[in-house]
């Protein structure tokens, strides 16, 4: 329960994002936020508060890169421009957001810099893509 009271109390922290974004980016709610986590994140057990543990999911690739050109190119290359991504933050007081790869990659530097650290849900492709600021990129599938 006290995870829903806190949920998207913190939109401020991605205000400049979604005005980038403008009406192509939807804010979730609490409950939509957890319809996707059940489809990915939950699906991985964690390491600490924050990062997933990969061992037992097909992990696709890595990267020790943590900025917006990586984040751009790894969805251009496993997502198609009108998937669903669903991004999720570190902090569950900042609302997770759903929209367009392609757009999401338009604007990959504006993503990672909301954040030390970010999930980005490809929905069709069921592929996750782990961001650890300072420490690179994770992608793989996301476990059935």
């Amino acid at each position: 329960m006290g995870a829903k009271v806190s949920y998207g109390t913190q939109p401020d922290a991605i205000a400049a994002l979604l005005g980038l974004f403008g009406d192509a980016a939807m804010t979730l709610s609490y409950d939509e936020d957890r319809a996707f986590a059940a489809l990915s994140l939950s699906r991985f057990g964690s390491m600490g508060s924050t990062r997933l543990y990969w061992r037992g999911a097909e992990v696709l690739q890595s990267s020790p890169a943590f900025d917006g050109g990586e984040l751009r190119k790894l969805l251009r290359e496993l997502a198609g421009p009108d998937e669903l991504a669903v991004v999720f933050w570190g902090n569950l007081g900042v609302p997770s957001i759903a929209l367009e790869a392609g757009l999401a990659a338009v604007h990959a530097d504006a993503v990672v810099a909301c954040c030390l650290e970010c999930w980005v849900y490809l929905v069709d492709s069921a592929v996750l893509i782990e961001f650890q600021d300072g420490e690179g990129f994770t992608v793989g599938r996301v476990p059935c």
